[in-house]
Order: C-alpha cells, then sequence, then structure tokens
C-alpha cells in the first residue's frame, strides 16, 4: 500500500470518527411502552440520565411556619397578592423565593433597599406577576399539572432568569435580494433539535392566536385540503421540541400505528393537550402583559418579552423534577386562599374521548 493511498484512508477514518462522535454510543436501554410492533417504546441513556438526575435535585423545604396573625399584610405596605398570608408564612415564602431565584443578589434583587414597599425595581413588579401566575396555575391548570404543581423554583432552579425561555425568532441575517425569499427554515436551530424545520413554532403554536396543530387529512386527496406540507412543518418542529423538553420519544404519548387517534393514545398525550393550552394561557395572560415593565436589555431582537414553552419548567424530564412536589412544602402558592380567574381557553374534560377536541394535540410527534 503506498503513501498516497494509507494518507487517503486515514482521512476517510478521522472524518468517519468526527461523525460518530456525534452519535449517541452506549450503552442505551430501551423499555417497551406499549403495543408490540409499533415501536411504542422509550430509549434511555443512563450517563444522560445521570445529568439529568443532578440538574433536578430539589433543595430541602424550610420548616413550616404557624398561620396565626398578625397577618403580613397588618405589618407590610403595598402587598398586592400574598395578603392572605399571616407575617410568619409571608416571611418563610420570601426566604425561600429569595434562595430560588435570587441566591446571589438576595431581597435586593427586587425589594428597594430603604423602603421595601417601593415598586421602582422592574424585578418587583415582575416577580409579583409571577406569583400571580404561580398560584394561578396551581388552582387552575391541576389538569396538567395535577396536585404535583409548581413553584419558582420550578423553572428558575437558583437563576435570576430561567434557563429556558423564548424571544420571537427573526432568523438568521440575510443578503438582499432573493435569498430574503427564504422560508423561516433550513437553518440549524436548537428550538427545533438543530433541524432543517421551520425555527419559531412557538409563535405560530405558543401565543394568541395560535395556528391549528394539524398534519392529517380526514379524508383521501381532498379538494382544498387546509393540511399541508408547510404546517406539517411548523407542527413536527413543535413536537421536537416537546420530545427534547421531556426527554421521550414520540410513543411517549402516540401510537406509531396511527400517530392522530386519540383512541391508540397514552394518556400523557391528552396531559399534554392540556399543557400547550397552560403554556398558551401563561404567555397571553400573565407575561405579555409585562411588555411594558421589562427593560430593552431584557427584550428580545424584536423586542418581545421572554416568553415560556415546554423546557422552561420540564428541563429534560417528562415530568418537571421528576415528579417532586414542591408545593406540598408551600400551599402558599396552591392559590386555594385567592383564587385566580379561569383559563381564557377551557380544555374539554377528556380530550381522550370519542369526540376528539376540535383542536387536537399534535398528530405526528410528542411528549410530554
Amino acid at each position: 500500500m503506498n503513501h498516497n493511498i494509507r494518507a487517503s484512508l486515514s482521512v476517510v477514518a478521522a472524518a468517519a470518527a468526527l461523525l460518530l462522535a456525534g452519535c449517541e454510543r452506549p450503552p442505551v436501554q430501551t423499555v417497551q411502552v406499549g403495543y408490540r410492533g409499533v415501536a411504542m417504546e422509550q430509549v434511555n441513556n443512563p450517563r444522560l440520565a445521570a445529568k439529568r438526575e443532578a440538574a433536578n435535585v430539589v433543595p430541602a423545604a424550610l420548616p413550616a411556619a404557624p398561620s396565626d396573625p398578625p397577618m403580613a399584610k397588618d405589618v407590610y405596605q403595598n402587598i398586592q397578592v400574598l395578603d392572605d398570608l399571616s407575617l410568619a408564612e409571608f416571611t418563610r415564602l420570601m426566604l425561600a423565593m429569595t434562595a430560588w431565584v435570587s441566591p446571589e443578589q438576595g431581597c435586593t434583587y427586587c425589594h428597594a433597599e430603604e423602603n421595601l414597599a417601593d415598586d421602582s425595581k422592574y424585578t418587583k413588579v415582575v416577580s409579583r406577576q409571577m406569583l400571580r401566575m404561580t398560584r394561578h396555575i396551581n388552582s387552575n391548570w391541576t389538569n396538567h399539572v395535577a396536585q404535583t404543581g409548581v413553584t419558582c423554583y420550578t423553572c428558575h432552579r437558583g437563576q435570576n432568569v430561567p434557563a429556558n425561555i423564548w424571544y420571537s425568532n427573526p432568523g438568521p441575517r440575510q443578503a438582499a435580494g432573493m435569498a430574503r425569499t427564504r422560508v423561516p427554515q433550513n437553518v440549524a436551530e436548537p428550538s427545533v433539535g438543530l433541524s432543517s424545520l421551520p425555527y419559531d413554532p412557538f409563535n405560530t403554536f405558543l401565543r394568541a392566536d395560535p395556528e391549528e396543530i394539524k398534519v392529517i387529512s380526514k379524508t383521501a386527496l381532498p379538494a382544498g385540503s387546509d393540511r399541508n406540507i408547510k404546517q406539517t412543518e411548523y407542527t413536527y418542529g413543535l413536537m421536537i421540541h416537546m420530545s427534547e423538553s421531556l426527554g421521550v420519544n414520540c410513543t411517549h404519548c402516540h401510537n406509531t400505528r396511527s400517530m392522530a387517534e386519540w383512541d391508540q393514545s397514552t394518556p400523557q398525550r391528552a396531559t399534554a393537550w392540556y399543557g400547550i393550552r397552560m403554556v398558551r394561557d401563561v404567555n397571553v395572560g400573565h407575561i405579555e402583559p409585562l411588555q411594558g415593565v421589562f427593560p430593552p436589555n431584557r427584550l428580545g431582537p424584536l423586542g418581545d418579552v421572554p416568553k415560556v414553552n415546554c423546557a422552561t419548567c420540564h428541563q429534560g424530564v417528562n415530568k418537571p423534577l421528576y415528579g417532586v412536589s414542591m408545593v406540598k412544602d408551600y400551599p402558599e402558592l396552591r392559590g386555594a386562599r385567592v383564587m385566580a380567574a379561569a383559563p381564557a381557553d377551557p380544555a374539554p374534560a377528556d380530550p381522550s374521548a370519542a369526540a376528539a377536541p376540535a383542536e387536537p394535540v399534535p398528530a405526528a410527534a410528542a411528549g410530554s
């Protein structure tokens, strides 16, 4: 074998090694979760699972506080949300929130040191709205969060800003001319698993006036079908986001025999159906109204506020924090004493019933 051939083979071997480095190496565990012969199984990599476990450790709860008077509103000024708590409960929750959201900055991340009642810091106004949102979710979206509920820590994990938020995506910079006619895809964006799918499914599905999530036409070769390839691509983009956010396969929710059929889907599909609507409700009803509150440095490239999606809470596991309920230790966040308004888009009692919802959960791939 001459020198040139050996050199060529070395280059090929190096290229092959580089490609394989991007693949998931063993060990990989597969568990059957549904009907045989339809690939209803979950794939788990123990190495990745160990990393997820380390990132989903629940902090120890503070000792419970008595609900006896005095009430916090009778001691402090300008309490607008937690006015139903005793002084002891209020103080305990503030200490917990500080550890969950601003462990380094402390109370002054939200409060003016010289006047705790002052609302001049935008972070205080935002945190007040987030408290309303948390109570709203725990009171009115039990079809998704059940009795496990959510707390500030579910999203923040000790950070001022949650790790997984999103803004409207302007796409990559493009040269003038024909390049500007490119549809918003074919760019390796993390939002859709570095695929070539449309890179901003969130504006399409997780805000006000969302597009219907749909893939499969209900009749063969229909005239004027409202289910086209472009809509399918957007749906697949959202489904990839959901799958990666929850660390699950498509079969966590769907039967591969017929992705669209509710009566052949898993119970998790109904949970995901409610979750999509909960995220819309949170973005539209609680976060976007803060548009005039956030400073310019907290806005996206198109000037919009940071919003939430599935990854904001789930962070790689199918149940946030592996299903551990922090709300049981902080019942003040359940909202049982101050009930929020009903969701703007209430979901049907049982979306998996024979009469499927008018806008079913994506019919192509998903996770919950």
